[in-house]
Order: structure tokens, then sequence, then C-alpha cells
């Protein structure tokens, strides 16, 4: 059985994957080659997972099969979550080669975290909301926010809280804080990831939320915009 390694790399295309597959002793080289000089037109690629397989062809063919839907013709690039193919490839049998610091269990964990995060859905009116609270050994947090067409957006100037360890979601660890103070706008999926970059933790954004009079944003949830 042939052993090789299969890749995960984001690219500078938000939603948009390549997975690849590479010889034991190629991946540094092949890494830094896609890295510098891109694939298919599409720059930005960041190696984000990697593992040593046995009969890593047919797995990369049947990682291909199974995603085929969100391919992009004539490449190995897929309109995809990377969270959801980083999942697939954590839970295969093999030897993790990247990340070096977290492991196989520690991979699957966050991944299934971010995309339990990204599928809190409901409807939110347009307008402005906030978030305030104290928190325990840091003190006050003051986040504010706007909904517009849909897009929740964390706005600059809020006041962050720290996060602690273990998991910390990706739209807290590559968001612009300094001194605890959100250097810049951040468009969310909905009130939790907003949350999470305001609270610096795991919460429920739509018990967290408030609008303009008190009321907590659940409380539109599940409403139908009946406007024309």
């Amino acid at each position: 059985m042939a052993k090789g390694i299969i890749y995960l790399m984001v690219t500078v295309v938000p939603g948009l994957v390549k997975i690849g597959k590479t010889g034991l002793d190629n991946f540094d080289t092949r890494m830094r080659a896609l890295e510098k000089n891109g694939y298919a037109n599409v720059t930005g690629l960041k190696k984000e997972f990697a593992i040593e397989v046995d009969d890593y062809d047919d797995k990369e063919r049947l990682i291909h099969n199974i995603f085929s839907k969100s391919k992009i013709a004539n490449t190995e690039l897929f309109a995809l979550d990377s969270e959801i193919a980083k999942s697939l490839l954590a839970s295969l049998d093999g030897k993790q080669i990247y990340p070096k610091d977290k492991n196989k269990k520690e991979i699957f964990k966050e991944s299934t975290e971010e995309l339990k995060l990204n599928q809190s859905t409901g409807f939110v009116p347009d307008g402005e909301y906030i978030l305030n609270r104290n928190r325990k050994g840091f003190g006050r947090i003051e986040g504010k926010a706007t909904v517009k067409d849909g897009v929740f957006t964390v706005l600059k100037g809020s006041i962050c809280g720290n996060t602690g360890k273990g998991y910390i979601a990706s739209i807290r660890r590559n968001a612009n804080i300094k001194n605890n103070i959100l250097q810049e706008d951040i468009e969310c999926n909905n009130p939790s990831s907003a949350g999470w970059v305001i609270i610096g933790k795991s919460n429920n954004g739509w018990t967290e939320w408030k609008d303009l009079k008190g009321n907590p944003i659940d409380i539109y949830r599940n409403q139908v915009d009946e406007e024309d």
C-alpha cells in the first residue's frame, strides 16, 4: 500500500479550498510552491491540514468524489467550507503532518465546533444592536453591531473581553483587537459568531445581543420579514 500525504489548503477567496496529494518527501516543497505561485489562477494559498495515509491515491480520489458537487471543473479546487473538509481529513487513519501543535482529536473537535457555530442561523431585522455585560476578572464588555440586508457587522471601537485557554473560534482568532479594542468592522455569519468577537468565549449570541429597547434578539429569530 503506497503511503502519501493528503493536504488541505485555504485560498484568498473565502469558501474556496484546495484538496490535493503529494509524496512523503515532497510535502514542504509542494507547499512552498503553491503558497508562492498559487494554483489555477488562484493566489493566497495557505496550508491548513495534512495527513499521511496508506493508499493515498485512492483516498484522495474518494474525497474528491465525496465533494464532487462542490468541485471546480478540471481543478483540485472546491467551493467548500474548510472546516467540513478538515473534519473529514482529520477522521482518516494516519499520521498528522500539519499542524504540529494540535493532534487530530483536537483538530476534529475544533472543526465540528466551527461548523456548529456557522450553522446557527435565523432572522434578525436591519438595525443597531448592543452587547453589554461584565466578565469576571476582566470588567465591562461593550459591543456594538449593525444588521443590514442580513449581514451582522460588529463595529470598530467595541470593547472585547479576553480569551481563555482551549478552543478559540476562528472569527475571534483573526479579529484585529488591540488593548481589547476592536480595530476594524467585522462581518459575522450570525450573532453567536459576533458574540465570540466581543466576549472571547463560547456564547449564545441570540440572548447576548439586544436591540436598542433591551430585547434579546432571540425574539426575532423565527420571524419572517414580511416587507415587499
